[in-house]
């Protein structure tokens, strides 16, 4: 009990520093009412059996999660595999405080432990994945929710935005409550979240992620948003300058059973 009371206050503490940082700058409501995203990557072991993940992720996990609140549960491979296998989880949840209540709850519940029990049965030497990365975020006011796109062929482009600073970043989630949101509707380049990373690695970060038919719809979307005059005027604003230090992106198709 000592231990959960201790991380609830060490989240809350940190994600209150987070944002309480882009209240200063942007004049940004609090967090409440902005989804909290916990976003983990699993690379798998040459040679593992990645049916075993998928099936525990499709028989117990999302079940689990979506009787307990989650509606939403994405999950997603590379578009172009690499060997070993990646997967990406994207679990939303309303808040820290409901994160950390799910996860003591998955602990006891026997329907999830019951479906578990193949998963977690594994062994040693048949290992799935070695470990796996998790970064949680907490939901850009603008951006408040995940808009879940249509259930139809789609490809997903997760982008990540590195900053020089604390300050550098949250002056970057300025630059998209102050124009870039529009644009990328304008421009065909879906939103399904937009989060300020609040823990994990290579802090100070944001990652979003958006959807399009197609790499065409994409690359068509793209040229749209950099001919856009909106943008333009964006990027000519001094306050903007110098903010991202490092731009990554990959490329990732939903599973079948993804709920997202």
């Amino acid at each position: 009990m000592q231990r959960r009371k201790f991380l609830q206050s060490s989240l809350a503490a940190t994600a209150g520093t987070a944002v309480g940082t882009n209240n200063t700058l942007t004049g940004n409501a609090p967090a409440a009412g902005r989804e909290i995203y916990e976003w983990r990557e699993y690379e798998m072991r040459f040679g593992a059996d990645q049916s075993q993940l998928e099936n525990y992720f499709k028989t117990a996990l999302i079940p689990a999660l979506n009787k307990l609140g989650v509606k939403t549960v994405g999950v997603f491979k590379e578009w172009r595999p690499s060997d070993p296998t990646k997967f990406f989880l994207l679990t939303p949840y309303a808040s820290l405080e409901q994160r950390l209540a799910i996860h003591d709850k998955l602990k006891t519940d026997q329907e999830y432990i019951k479906n578990s029990a193949a998963y977690n049965g594994i062994p040693v030497d048949k290992a799935l994945y070695s470990r796996f990365t998790s970064s949680l975020m907490v939901a850009f006011e603008g951006w408040p929710a995940i808009t879940v796109p249509a259930a139809e062929p789609r490809v997903f482009e997760l982008r990540t935005y590195e900053g020089y600073s604390e300050d550098a970043v949250t002056r970057k989630i300025k630059m998209f409550h102050d124009g870039e949101f529009p644009i990328f509707q304008r421009a065909g380049l879906n939103p399904v979240f937009f989060g300020d990373v609040i823990a994990g690695d290579r802090l100070p970060r944001l990652t979003y992620l958006l959807s399009c038919a197609s790499m065409e719809a994409r690359d068509k979307g793209w040229t749209a948003f950099i001919a856009d005059p909106a943008w333009k005027k964006l990027i000519g604003d001094s306050q903007y300058a110098n903010t991202i230090s490092k731009i990554s992106n990959s490329f990732l198709a939903p599973t079948a059973y993804s709920q997202v």
